[in-house]
Order: C-alpha cells, then sequence, then structure tokens
C-alpha cells in the first residue's frame, strides 16, 4: 500500500504523501517521522525570540477539543497554535451543548460553520479522532492529542525529538519504556516511533498484571525484573501508573510498585553512565520515580516539555500546508473537468 492509495488507512495522508491529518504513527514512513523532527527543530528557535512568533498559520482557526482533561498537554498546544500566529479556541466540554445531549457530529457541524481550520482533539474512545477526521469536511485537518489506549502521535515524536538532540541519532540505542504499558497509549506510540526510526533494541520493564497481551507483538522485547532491565541502556522513560483507568487490583500498592520497578539512583546506575531519563508526566513521585532522579542531572524531562511545543507546531503547520495542497488539487481538477 502506497501514501497515493486513497483507502482509509491513509486518511491522513495526501495524494503526494504530506500530511493532512494527524492521528496515528502507523503506517508513517521514516522519512515522513525525520521531516517532522526537522520541522519541529526549525521551531525551536521561535522560543528563544523576544516575540515568539511566526506567521505560518495567521488567519487560521484552531479549536482545542478536549473531551479529557489536559493541563500539559492542552497548554502546549494552545502555545503552538498561538507562535503559529493561528487564532485559538479553547472548548470546554463540560459546559458545552455535548453535555446538554447534542451529538458530537452536531457539534462539530457547528464549530465548522464558524469557519474552523483544525481539530487538536483529546477523547477517552478509542478511534475518535479517526471517526471525527472521516467526518469533517474537506479541508479541515484533525491533530489526535489521546485517543483512550490507542495512541499519542505528537507525545512520541517530542519523546523522540528529545532522544536526537541528547543521543545525536536512534541507531544502536537500546530503549526501555517502564511501567503501565497496559493503560498507556504513549507507550504504544513511542514503541511504533522507536522501531520506525531504528534504534538496537525496544525493551519493556513492567510486571505482568499491567502488560497488554500482544505487547511483544508491537516490536519490543519484554523483562519483569527492573534490575535486569536497566542493563546497558541508553534510555529509560518512566510511565505513569494510570490508576483512573485500572479495573481491579492490578498492583499490591504502589509502595510495592517504587520497590520494584521505581526508577531510584541505584537502579540508575545499573545503566549506561549516560542514560538520559524521560517521562511524559504529569510525574508521581515516590511513585515510578525518584525525586533526585526526576530533578538529576540525568533527567531530560523539562526537556520534552519544551519540545512539546515545537512539535506541536510542525505537525499543525504540517498537516495545513498538506490541506492547503489537497484543495488546491481539488480546484484544479474541478477546473479542469468544468473546461472539458
Amino acid at each position: 500500500m502506497t501514501a497515493t492509495d486513497p483507502s482509509p488507512n491513509h486518511l491522513q495522508l495526501t495524494r503526494d504523501g504530506q500530511l493532512r491529518h494527524f492521528l496515528t504513527l502507523d503506517g508513517l514512513s521514516r522519512e515522513l517521522l525525520t521531516d517532522i523532527l526537522d520541522t519541529a527543530d526549525s521551531f525551536i528557535e521561535v522560543g528563544t525570540r523576544s516575540i515568539k512568533k511566526v506567521p505560518l498559520l495567521r488567519g487560521r482557526t484552531v479549536v482545542n477539543l478536549f473531551f479529557e482533561p489536559s493541563t500539559r498537554t492542552r497548554s502546549t498546544f494552545e502555545l503552538a497554535a498561538k507562535r503559529l500566529s493561528a487564532d485559538v479556541l479553547n472548548l470546554d466540554i463540560s459546559t458545552s451543548a455535548t453535555s446538554k445531549g447534542e451529538s458530537l457530529s452536531d457539534t462539530l457541524l457547528n464549530l465548522e460553520a464558524m469557519a474552523s481550520d483544525m481539530f487538536v482533539v483529546r477523547h477517552s474512545q478509542s478511534g475518535a479522532p479517526h471517526f471525527i477526521a472521516s467526518s469533517v469536511t474537506p479541508g479541515v485537518a484533525i491533530i489526535n492529542a489521546g485517543d483512550g489506549r490507542h495512541s499519542h502521535p505528537t507525545q512520541a515524536m517530542l519523546d523522540m525529538l528529545t532522544i536526537r538532540q541528547n543521543k545525536g541519532g536512534f541507531e544502536g540505542l537500546k530503549v526501555a519504556i517502564v511501567g503501565d504499558v497496559l493503560h498507556s497509549r504513549v507507550a504504544r506510540s513511542q514503541i511504533r516511533a522507536l522501531n520506525e526510526l531504528g534504534v538496537d533494541e525496544v525493551r519493556i520493564i513492567a510486571p505482568g498484571t499491567l502488560l497488554p497481551r500482544d505487547v511483544e507483538d508491537l516490536g519490543c522485547t519484554v523483562e519483569y525484573d527492573m534490575k535486569r532491565g536497566m542493563k546497558d541502556l541508553d534510555v529509560v522513560i518512566m510511565l505513569r501508573l494510570q490508576n483512573e483507568r485500572m479495573e481491579g487490583a492490578l498492583l499490591p500498592s504502589e509502595r510495592e510498585f517504587f520497590r520494584l520497578y521505581g526508577l531510584t539512583e541505584d537502579k540508575l546506575a545499573l545503566a549506561k553512565p549516560d542514560c538520559i531519563v524521560m517521562h511524559p508526566g504529569p510525574i508521581n513521585r515516590g511513585v515510578e520515580i525518584e525525586s533526585s532522579v526526576a530533578d538529576g542531572p540525568q533527567s531530560v524531562i523539562l526537556s520534552q516539555v519544551t519540545n512539546g511545543i515545537a512539535i506541536r507546531m510542525a505537525v499543525m503547520s504540517m498537516a495545513m500546508g498538506g490541506q492547503m495542497a489537497e484543495r488546491q488539487y481539488r480546484q484544479t481538477h474541478t477546473n479542469q473537468e468544468a473546461r472539458a
């Protein structure tokens, strides 16, 4: 299947392989992922200016459509859109018409009638951004800001940018993702990105109760003992325990989880001396990571937050560019048919 295939699997790509929506990393090539990273690199400098703006989305309207609570993701998307000079509407779902019985489709139609150009969607249901992308008027871009347990593609890409900044590339790296993989949409996207970008090994370290059944099919090795799993690591990514998504008693206690799987200075010392420590946030100190590690010299957690703005600027600008290219294509063919 090629990027020009118009099937639903390539809903997010234009005929010539540009981004039209950004829904998942599945099906995206190493070349396109690298292009996203390179574009984000070009935007990092914008954050150091006295006037932190570029005019790429001037006159465009971006709607943050968050059906789940979020602070870091929503804030960085809002900043990214504003730095691209877009107008931004943050929709409070708790007071919106959807809470009063209006269907999602009707809400979208009303937002489209306000001449919106892009929806940034976060939803508890896996596949919601795909449904919206298949339903909106052509020309409106959809960016997935996290859906259910399925995908969080911009978080994965900002993690990839952080790794590349600190390691210079991906080949030969051993990367571990530690903790609650079962409930993590971030982990699934990270595994996909790491494998596509060519790391040597993606290692999952977690108790069996926090692993999906098909975890090895995702393209990783599994280690249940953290001390063994930390050996020879270049990058360790800690995940938050998502208690709000857990059903039943999957762990004896948070204290026991920290003893076995929490990242401490002693466990970090088992990795390579230049191993970097990452966490998508929010951090639960003393549950998945020790404060001295989270704030220590090997931590790049705050760099991840900074890089989140650049990655989201890149994805938003590229998706809008793809939508404009599609619009021009449709207009050209409409004119050709009219002349014929």
